[in-house]
């Protein structure tokens, strides 16, 4: 009986820690190792030199999807939970920018502070443990 007991508990504690856990698809992370694979480095992020920013965003958000877009002027930003990829016109092609979220809100604030919430304000919460709920 009392190894029946222990199964059970060990059984018990595995599904509650399981059930505790991050699931790896809903985690949303910014794709940046894939974005590094299918883009050219440049000094600041990273560029593909002939498709238009709307193509880039859908490639992006193809691959890993954000938690939310906003098209604005040309340009596009993808929310991932603690980051923001911008994609901005650049010759005939386009310029891919990851911030994490609180500088690239403050950076893009004229693009996405209507939208998206202030990273410092009461109705923001983050992505890491504990933070910001």
């Amino acid at each position: 009986m009392k190894t029946a007991r222990i199964i059970c508990v060990t059984l018990f504690a595995l599904v509650a820690l399981t059930a505790c856990g991050d699931d790896p698809k809903d985690a949303n992370i910014v794709p940046s190792g894939w974005i590094r694979q299918q883009y050219t480095g440049s000094g600041v992020g990273y560029v593909d030199s002939s498709d238009a920013t709307s193509a880039v965003a859908k490639e992006i958000d193809g691959h890993t999807a954000a938690r939310d877009r906003i098209d604005d002027d040309g340009k596009v930003f993808l929310r991932y939970r603690d980051d923001i990829v911008a994609i901005t016109p650049l010759r005939s092609g386009s310029r891919i920018e990851i911030d994490d979220y609180r500088s690239g809100y403050y950076r893009w604030q004229s693009h996405i502070r209507s939208v998206w919430p202030d990273p410092d304000g009461n109705s923001f919460r983050g992505g890491g443990p504990g933070s910001g709920k």
